[in-house]
């Protein structure tokens, strides 16, 4: 097997952004052997203007809903935006898979290599089966009823051993195919469902919708806000529900303490005291940032600089094709740049790469440029003084 010999004006290795002078080491299908100085790599190194990076982690997206790319008006707000989803989702399953099959392509095309993907049906199975990306599928439950608690949860099982059942290739080699059960919001799991699926949480990764609108919490403190109008538009009964007096995360955290992981995404309203109610359990808490979604719903901003004071984890993903504009890592951090102009480019692209691999359980093979892993070769061109600027662009290599 042929050797390939990469150099560029600097190299990310997952960790840290090395110097010119450095050449990374591949065979032709990507894995790494080393790392060396340029003085010892000899003949044929490729030189290349930009940064070097392992391939990018969308620690979360819909790829199901890939159907209503530009369906879907902007600024709708949260409750608007999830009913027009609900009712709106349903189309031909030709036009469902040719979407599915674009955005893959589209993911692959912006050096994604691995994808934190929701699924609430097996509209997915056949072209993940082809393994070109590596998925942990989130088998999203819900059901706001107490009564349908026991019917979504069987729905959910069903869907779950379908995922179990599926061959994909390369799956033992790269762990490309994992899966859990994961609770969509908590304004749409009741408690008598929330028991049902917590025992599916112990020893993975899960995830969860968190805090993307203000009036989430206003619903778990005083039972009051915006979701009450969804319940009414969607002739959900809500007379069962009690108010816990506390925050929405603080409210439903501690159901999710025997799962290894948590993805926690959005975060657009989560506070300080959040923040560090979440740092401080027993699970580990990856805050993942989709902030071109909070944008096309909401107009927000998720808390990064409360979250960077606090060391949080973060993780980057792009949500669904019917909240953005597009399934690119690169551009979520083009927005981050833009308004979040102190954050170092390194500490980005940990979010973009090996935060994400190890969020999803798939650092033994991603996330960073290690002797052995396979981990995908992205270029980032057109930089600015180093930096992330509008007209940046990415080239997958390998």
């Amino acid at each position: 097997m042929g050797i390939l010999k990469f150099q560029a004006t600097a190299l990310f290795d997952g960790y840290q952004l090395l110097d010119a002078g450095q050449v990374l080491i591949t065979d032709t299908n990507g894995l790494v052997k080393d790392i060396i100085n340029s003085t010892d790599a000899g003949d044929e190194i490729q030189q290349l203007e930009g940064i070097l990076t392992p391939g990018f982690i969308n620690a979360h997206c819909h790829l199901e809903l890939s159907h209503l790319r530009g369906i879907i008006p902007e600024n709708t707000g949260l409750v608007d935006f999830v009913f027009t989803v609900v009712t709106q989702r349903h189309f031909p399953e030709d036009i469902i898979a040719s979407a599915i099959t674009q955005a893959e392509d589209e993911m692959l095309a912006n050096g994604i290599v691995a994808v934190g993907d929701i699924c609430n049906n097996t509209s997915t199975i056949l072209q993940k089966q082809q393994g070109r990306l590596a998925y942990y599928n989130f088998i999203e439950t819900s059901g706001w009823l107490p009564e349908i608690a026991g019917a979504r949860f069987e729905r959910s099982m069903g869907f779950y051993e379908a995922f179990a059942s599926a061959t994909v290739d390369r799956q033992p080699a790269t762990g490309n195919w994992q899966l859990a059960l994961a609770p969509h919001a908590p304004y749409s799991v009741s408690n008598e469902l929330w028991e049902m699926i917590a025992p599916q949480f112990a020893g993975k990764t899960t995830t969860i919708h968190n805090q993307e609108t203000s009036f989430e919490d206003d619903l778990f403190k005083n039972g009051t806000g915006d979701f009450l109008r969804m319940y009414a538009k969607m002739n959900l009964d809500n007379g069962f529900f009690k108010p816990t007096g506390k925050t929405s995360l603080q409210s439903y955290l501690p159901k999710l303490s025997t799962a290894r992981q948590l993805l926690l995404v959005h975060n657009t309203f989560t506070s300080e005291a959040d923040i560090l109610f979440g740092q401080k359990g027993p699970t580990l808490v990856n805050w993942c940032l989709c902030i071109n979604a909070n944008q096309y719903i909401e107009q927000a901003f998720p808390p990064i600089r409360l979250l960077r004071k606090h060391n949080a984890k973060m993780v980057l993903g792009t949500d669904s094709l019917a909240s953005n504009h597009s399934l690119s890592i690169l551009d979520e951090m083009k927005t981050i740049s833009k308004h979040f102009a102190e954050i170092p480019m390194a500490e980005m692209l940990r979010w973009a790469t090996i935060n994400g691999a190890e969020a999803l359980g798939m650092e033994a093979q991603l996330g960073s440029f290690e002797k052995g892993k396979q981990p995908g070769v992205v270029l980032i061109e057109n930089l600015s003084n180093g930096n992330i600027q509008p007209q940046s662009t990415v080239r997958r290599l390998v």
